[in-house]
């Protein structure tokens, strides 16, 4: 299935039924008097976030969703049917904008997780409604409400705990294979991965997600190569890991380039802790790899791990290490989501 996290679609609410304006008219009763019903109340557009779904690749093909209209009111007052709501699934991870495409208008982290973008109209009030002592015979109804229309831009948040960072073909597929189940496409040739893969890796008992996100180049931030679109999917994880090709002739300035990206993007990216690691190790001699690392130090300002994806040398103490900051980033997360709901 083709990843999509990015889709602009249409809502509209059902319109209210109208109300009817209708009287008895029944054999040897003289005075009847009005008995029109009232209009059914439109449905509702709903958004559900699902744990099933991980694309948003079904709104590529449809972009219109409308919900059923109440039905007007009849006679012996006899009450519209409500129209029928629409339903709309997304993936758990899903931030709905409003078309502006800066207005967060919900935020939707958990499985079941549900939101009335649109409600419907209400129906109107039949006849029955307007009579009074001095008008026995009221032929007045109300229309129907209409409903609400907007247009909206779903954006897919990945769910990872923790995030892999880097230049392109810095090993960050390879890695994630090496760590987890997954099994992103890993050549000896020159590539970059073209959209984000997850993969849950296992820790003892527990578990966390590991995402890897397209290699970034110089001037991501302005849109250069793949630019910055995936990064926002590393906006959640609670750790980056950032890895550096120790094949490479530039390896300081390669780590600086990732930084300065991660610093343009904003949101917070360039604050999460890093763990940072120079990657390839067996293709280096001790010399070289004295030296690099000594390089890379200086750069980041700490002692970078030295580890090889490939051969899975030295992976597991690097995601050990990464475990233990996801949950700290996990029991801050609950805490702070405790003091929203102790507040409110």
């Amino acid at each position: 299935m083709r990843f999509l996290d990015s889709a602009k679609i249409w809502v509209q609410s059902g319109h209210g039924g109208a109300g009817c304006a209708s009287f008895r008219r029944e054999k040897f009763i003289p005075d009847g008097g009005p008995n029109g019903g009232d209009g059914g109340k439109g449905g509702s557009v709903i958004v559900v976030a699902s744990d099933d779904l991980n694309t948003l690749i079904d709104f590529r093909y449809a972009q219109h969703f409308k919900a059923e209209r109440g039905e007007a009111g009849m006679g012996a007052e006899r009450h519209g049917r409500n129209g029928k709501d629409r339903v709309i699934t997304v993936p758990v991870g899903t931030r709905i904008l409003a078309e502006d495409k800066e207005t967060i208008i919900a935020d939707l982290t958990e499985d079941g997780q549900r939101l009335v973008l649109c409600r419907g109209g209400d129906g109107g009030r039949g006849n029955t409604h307007f009579k009074t002592s001095t008008n026995r015979a009221p032929r007045r109804a109300e229309p129907g409400w209409p409903g609400e229309e907007r247009w909206i831009w779903l954006e897919l948040r990945l769910l990872a705990d923790a995030g892999l960072v880097g230049l392109p073909n810095a090993g960050k597929s390879t890695f994630l294979s090496a760590s987890s189940r997954a099994r992103p496409k890993i050549a000896d040739y020159p590539f970059t991965t073209l959209e984000p893969k997850l993969g849950t890796v296992t820790i003892d008992h527990d578990a966390f997600v590991l995402a890897d996100i397209p290699g970034l180049i110089k001037g991501a931030s302005e849109g250069a190569g793949l630019g910055d679109r995936f990064l926002g999917h590393v906006e959640r994880c609670g750790v980056l890991i950032h890895l550096i090709d120790g094949t490479d002739a530039k390896i300081a300035q390669n780590y600086k380039t990732i930084r300065k990206e991660l610093e343009l993007y904003g949101h917070g990216l360039a604050d999460k802790t890093e763990i940072v690691c120079l990657n390839k190790v067996d293709a280096l001699t001790k010399e070289q790899l004295r030296r690099k690392a000594k390089s890379l130090e200086q750069a980041c300002g700490q002692a970078p791990m030295l580890i090889s994806a490939a051969t899975g040398e030295n992976v597991r103490p690097v995601l050990l290490r990464a475990y233990e900051l996801v949950k700290q980033a996990r029991a801050e997360a609950a805490a702070a989501k405790a003091k929203v709901l102790e507040v409110s």
